[in-house]
């Protein structure tokens, strides 16, 4: 595996607009008590209190995602990870409003928490609507890249599923390209409608229904650990 270093790179904004005082106190009052911890090794038991399965999104964005799997399976422990304050008060009100005893959320980079976490420890990761980082001289920053792939092949259980998003024509192609190279992942896909239609058990999240206004295809790939 590449030595995790060479991959952990944070890029873009960590702020947008200023918070609002409910928002401010979110931050200040909720965010400390699901913060994932600064140091030390991760698991379940840690994290939760107890064994359960355990599954991590990569740049949750608004956080309504990472909440409805959260919602909708309560006795499975769930790890977001996000730079962008505003996107981690997005998911704040959303744990806040759902009474989410299972999520823990860390505002940064997903790549430093992820390497903490005991191999063959997750039963699902989602990258959804990562940067797709146009440009080709910076195609090494995509996290769909070999480095970062062999940190989240060695978290994944045999079995285990990993779900990415995009509408991006460019990060869909550098996808397919670069996973068709992997021998430790199984596309489940049987024909073009399996990666044009969003799974039942996959909420919408802005970004896509942001691309949709606008016009754009959406493509969901799912792929199993070997």
């Amino acid at each position: 595996m590449n030595d995790p270093a060479t991959i952990r790179r944070l890029y873009g904004r960590r702020q947008g607009h200023k918070l609002r005082a409910g928002q401010a106190a979110l931050v200040e009052e909720l965010l400390p008590r699901i913060s994932v911890p600064e140091d030390g090794p991760l698991d379940a038991l840690r994290l939760f209190g107890d064994e359960r399965p355990l599954e991590f999104e990569i740049g949750f964005g608004g956080g309504e995602h990472l909440a409805a799997q959260a919602a909708a399976r309560p006795d499975t422990g769930f790890i977001g990870c996000e730079p962008f304050l505003n996107g981690v008060v997005s998911a704040l009100g959303h744990i806040r409003d759902g009474d989410l005893g299972n999520v823990r959320l860390h505002m940064g980079d997903a790549l430093q928490v992820l390497e903490r976490l005991p191999d063959e420890s997750l039963s699902r990761l989602y990258l959804l609507h990562p940067d797709p980082w146009p440009k080709a001289r910076h195609a090494k920053r995509r996290m769909v890249n070999h480095g970062p792939l062999d940190l989240i092949a060695a978290k994944l259980k045999a079995g285990a599923e990993f779900r990415l998003g995009t509408d991006d024509p460019t990060y869909c192609r550098w996808s397919m390209m670069v996973m068709n190279q992997r021998r430790d992942f199984a596309w489940q896909v049987a024909s073009a409608a399996d990666f044009l239609t969003r799974p039942a058990d996959w909420p919408e999240t802005r970004y896509e229904r942001k691309a949709r206004r606008k016009g754009h295809e959406v493509w969901y790939f799912r792929y199993v650990r070997i």
